[in-house]
């Protein structure tokens, strides 16, 4: 198993500073997410092919790999437009991701809810033209169901994986969506068997608690979804439920921390919650 750091919170690090940092907390893998001066949220990346070898030898020199790539394109909007825009981000995505030494990407489904048949159309749009290109490329893809998008139900999801039926594609468990998946965390898992390759791990807060008052959002009737990336311990997510379903399925993937609360205490919470992974998972992973 690969224990990775989202680095979010510490995107005010200069990137070629960034391995070494990751590497003092503790880790040996970073999942690689969007940052404006490398590849953008929705944007076409920013990197050129000599940025990237900068890049490629500071994570040399710090002994850190890419376990995963994580870009965000609106590849399953409905807007025509902005799909193909987003299929041609993806190609040069996946390029500074081979680039990189790495074989592995994660993204969200994408689209509207509200327009979930146009949304899931656009989808398997995008995915006839850029399957092959993941697959020719060697790069597996995992895919999560994101708040908001038009896929959110994590069983619906795995179909929807199931569907794409490619060996390159399978489904990452992200645990502070736990409660917009559905809640019920070790079913899913469970369903999922061996295309659960990918886990987020970081706590939330369930917003359907107290009758769905938890959490008031004004006007009446906002369709805006809550949730919280927190530290392991300060939601509601059952993290002994979680590593002990992981550890009978034989998980053997990727597990990222993607904590985005604490950006004032960045460090300390990285290094929390790889103590908390290792801990759990010290019998098994």
């Amino acid at each position: 198993m690969k224990v990775a750091l989202d680095p979010y919170m510490l995107r005010s690090v200069p990137l070629l500073e960034l391995p070494g940092v990751v590497a003092d907390l503790g880790y040996e893998h970073i999942e690689l997410s969007p940052r404006e001066d490398f590849m953008p949220f929705f944007l076409h990346p920013r990197a050129d092919r000599q940025k990237v070898q900068d890049f490629k030898k500071a994570l040399d020199a710090a002994g850190v790999s890419v376990a995963s790539n994580l870009p965000l394109y609106r590849w399953s909007g409905p807007d025509e437009d902005e799909r193909q825009a987003a299929v041609r981000y993806w190609k040069r995505a996946i390029e500074i991701t081979v680039e990189l030494g790495c074989d592995t990407m994660n993204s969200e489904f994408n689209g509207r809810p509200e327009q979930a048949s146009l949304s899931e159309g656009q989808f398997w749009k995008s995915m006839e033209e850029l399957l092959p290109v993941f697959e020719r490329e060697g790069v597996h893809l995992r895919l999560e169901p994101h708040p908001d998008d038009f896929v959110e139900d994590g069983k619906v999801a795995i179909d929807m994986v199931r569907g794409i039926n490619s060996p390159n594609v399978s489904f990452l468990y992200c645990a502070p969506h736990t409660f917009h998946q559905g809640g019920n965390m070790t079913e899913i898992m469970e369903y999922a068997g061996e295309l659960l390759t990918h886990l987020h791990v970081a706590d939330s807060f369930d917003h359907r608690g107290s009758s769905g008052l938890r959490y008031i959002v004004n006007p009446p009737g906002s369709t805006a979804r809550v949730h919280q990336h927190l530290d392991i311990g300060q939601g509601e997510v059952k993290w002994d439920e979680f590593f002990s379903t992981l550890g009978r399925l034989g998980f053997d993937g990727i597990m990222t921390v993607c904590v985005f609360a604490w950006e004032e205490r960045a460090e300390e919470s990285a290094r929390f919650n790889l103590e908390q992974i290792q801990k759990h998972s010290s019998d098994w992973g």
